[in-house]
């Protein structure tokens, strides 16, 4: 049976603007929930929650559960490697970090052209190989947001890996881009164990548009949005389903949607092609909030909180005056020390840590145009 694992990417904030400022007496509340539910399957990554993560892991798993009772899944950041001397101290400082002496799976983080100089120049998979000849790694594998070509080429170079991380959803699935379908089908083919990341693209399925939805409810008006993202994924021959939550009742709706995930019949397949045709026609920016941008960016813009303000602005019928997304814009610009879109000096950093490949100088000068203006307070 597939598990469902517990992300911990997205996890609660006592500030909404500090993401290493986690709630950690609600991630135990939803720690123990997840675990009294019978799943133990926990993935971090050293560079989630601005580096604090792991210590989340630390805190709210490894100091109240017993080692033999749950998993843990986590990451070796290629953004920031350039040479072989990093990788020891990087993986000791991730052990100590999450409290473990052995991690059950451990990956190479995003392999891709955005880690390039990473992976070509440094030789990451004798090390990790290494670490588990050693016993400090159960099953080694990689994350990648590459095609379906890119993936086949280093799965044949690299007959040593065991699992794959792949960004698996309804709306990516015949993406030309993204290349679901097309990546899961070679995985399988040279017979990695696969994992699940972005069931629901990063909250775009949790929160479709009005007319998708009522495609949904129409046919069966006792299912959530989300259960059909949910037992889109959960019903492919995958091994981990991941999923993130921001507070406990996203957690305990995770759960329920995994527990009654029966697959989808053939109308309700065409149904979802018609939701995926009508979520694009109304995307504007394909951004799933995964950060790696805004911890590049050198003028401390919230590339990933405008670019959510932005899509749900574009996707309002009214767009004659006053929006709570322009208004929510404008409290984001007076935080201290943030900088807003017009500040982006186009140096193309995060272009190229963005795993969806979006141009973000050229997007956010759409968002300047639109959110700063005499309407919300700014000067022109």
């Amino acid at each position: 049976m597939n598990k469902l694992g517990m992300g911990m990417m997205r996890l609660p904030l006592l500030d909404e603007n500090d993401f290493a400022s986690i709630d950690y007496e609600q991630v135990n509340k939803m720690v123990d929930a997840y675990m009294d539910a019978g799943f133990n399957h926990f993935d971090t990554a050293y560079i989630y929650h601005e580096g604090v993560s792991e210590d989340a892991f630390k805190k709210c798993v490894v100091e109240r559960y017993p080692r033999e009772s749950f998993k843990i899944a986590t990451k070796l950041p290629l953004f920031v490697i350039t040479e072989e001397s990093q990788l020891e101290p990087i993986f000791e400082d991730q052990m100590k970090k999450c409290g473990v002496d052995y991690f059950d799976y451990y990956m190479l983080h995003n392999v891709s052209g955005f880690t390039e100089a990473a992976w070509k120049n440094v030789d990451l998979y004798s090390f990790i190989q290494k670490k588990k000849e050693e016993g400090f790694i159960k099953h080694i594998g990689i994350s990648t947001h590459g095609n379906a070509e890119f993936l086949e080429e280093i799965l044949f170079m690299h007959p040593e890996l065991e699992f794959v991380l792949l960004q698996i959803n309804y709306l990516d699935w015949e993406d030309e881009g993204i290349e679901s379908k097309k990546c899961l089908e070679i995985a399988k083919k040279y017979d990695k164990q696969v994992m699940v990341m972005e069931p629901y693209k990063g909250g775009f399925l949790a929160d479709v548009p009005e007319d998708a939805e009522k495609l949904m409810k129409d046919y069966n008006p006792d299912r959530s949005v989300v259960s059909w993202a949910m037992r889109f994924v959960a019903n492919l021959d995958v091994c981990v389903v991941l999923t993130g939550a921001s507070n406990l009742e996203q957690l305990e709706n995770n759960i329920h949607e995994f527990n009654n995930a029966d697959p989808l019949n053939d109308d309700e397949l065409k149904i979802i092609e018609e939701v995926s045709e009508i979520i694009n026609s109304n995307i504007t920016v394909d951004c799933t909030k995964c950060r790696y941008c805004v911890d590049s960016c050198s003028e401390d813009i919230d590339i990933a909180k405008i670019f959510d303000l932005y899509n749900k602005e574009k996707m309002l019928d009214d767009k004659t005056g006053w929006t709570q997304y322009g208004n929510a814009y404008l409290n984001y610009s007076k935080l201290p020390d943030v900088g807003i879109a017009s500040d982006c000096i186009e140096c193309e950093v995060c272009i190229e840590e963005c795993p969806q490949q979006i141009n973000i100088p050229e997007v956010l000068k759409d968002v300047a145009e639109i959110f700063e203006t005499e309407g919300y307070g700014f000067e022109n």
